[in-house]
């Protein structure tokens, strides 16, 4: 699995998984607030591809929205705050 990341804005992310012949596609926006409270001292782009990874690991490529901001995810899952966190730690 291939993850690649193009930024397109300020705080917002094209974000392009490749398996095999098939591929997603993806836009991401990141606050501040939300920088700060996932990403610490880890810049935007770690924490959009950290995030990607764990949603890779828990759905596939094409499960994941095509448009959304990076806290969305905990609505779907409550533990990504904190394991994104240790994940970057």
């Amino acid at each position: 699995m291939d993850i690649r990341m193009e930024r397109v804005g300020d705080g917002e992310f094209r974000v392009t998984v490749m398996e095999g012949r098939t591929r997603s596609s993806h836009q991401v926006r990141v606050s501040p607030e939300e920088q700060t409270r996932f990403g610490g001292q880890s810049t935007p782009e770690q924490l959009v591809e950290e995030s990607f990874r764990f949603l890779l690991e828990r759905e596939a490529k094409e499960a994941i929205l095509q448009s959304f901001d990076l806290s969305v995810i905990e609505r779907y899952f409550p533990e990504f705050g904190e394991e994104i966190k240790k994940r970057l730690g």
